[in-house]
Parts: structure tokens; sequence; C-alpha cells
């Protein structure tokens, strides 16, 4: 299998985003790259301890990415809202060309949406740098399903 780099938004490292994460990933090896252990500042903010570039390389080396958000608020968490903001500018259009993109995004009775905005969202994102879309699971009926798209 690819190099996988699964970015938790969440600030609960075991969380059931963390856990959705062991489902669609079904036994096979993968990096955990937790946003709660990096300095990513808000776009626009600059700060001689910004980790951004960092979080950045760590998502460069891997071949598929699955970014999970917990939903707060009906919407992406902060962390990962701030992460895919902060893409715009240094990023360049198009640089992840060739990588993969799923999306985890589970919350206690989310309404649809808030869902399809979730994943308008990530699915755009995952357009703009060139990534192949995968597509979201929200449960673990749909994390089973993503995974077999990882195969």
């Amino acid at each position: 299998m690819s190099k996988v780099l699964f970015v938790n938004g969440s600030p609960n490292k075991d969380g059931a985003t963390a856990r959705l994460a062991k489902v669609v990933m079904d036994g096979e090896e993968y990096e955990t790259l937790n946003l709660v252990d990096y300095k990513v500042y808000s776009y626009g903010q600059e700060y001689a301890d910004d980790q951004f570039g960092e979080v950045v390389e760590k998502m460069r080396e891997a071949d598929v990415l699955i970014m999970g958000s917990p939903l707060y608020w009906h919407n992406i968490c902060g962390a990962m809202r701030d992460l895919i903001d902060r893409f715009y500018g240094p990023v360049a259009q198009g640089s992840f060309h060739g990588k993969k993109l799923a999306f985890l995004f589970q919350g206690a009775a989310p309404e649809k949406w808030m869902l399809e905005a979730g994943e308008f969202t990530m699915s755009r994102f995952a357009g703009l740098y060139g990534m192949e879309y995968l597509g979201m699971a929200t449960d673990t009926g749909s994390a089973k399903t993503l995974s077999k798209k990882l195969k």
C-alpha cells in the first residue's frame, strides 16, 4: 500500500475521529499527524514558532492523505480549518497532484447540510491542489466503504 498520513484535526488524539481512521485503514500501516501537537496559526498571522511548513512537508511525503475532523459548531473544527485556510497562497495550486485525499467527518447527530458543507469544502480543497478526492466517511459503515477505495 502507498504511504498514508492521517491528519487528525481533533484535540482528542484517541477520540472518535481517530477510531474512524482505524476502520478506514483496516489494519494497514499509516502515520498519524495530530494537529494539536503543532502550532498552525490562523490565516494572515505570522509567528516565529509557526509549524505550518512542517505539517505541509509531512503531507507532501504521503501518497494518500486522510484528513479527519470532528464536527464542531456545525462545521469542520478550527484546527483543520486553519490548516486548509493556510494552504491558500504558500502552497501552489495543483502541487499535490497524484495524491489521494479522503475525509473523515463525524459528530453527534449532524444534520445533512452540515455534512454536505464539510464534504464540499474538502472536495474543493482536493481539487484545488490536484488531489483525487476519494470521498467522506461519517460512521463505521461509510468508513468501511471508503477503505475499499484505498486498496
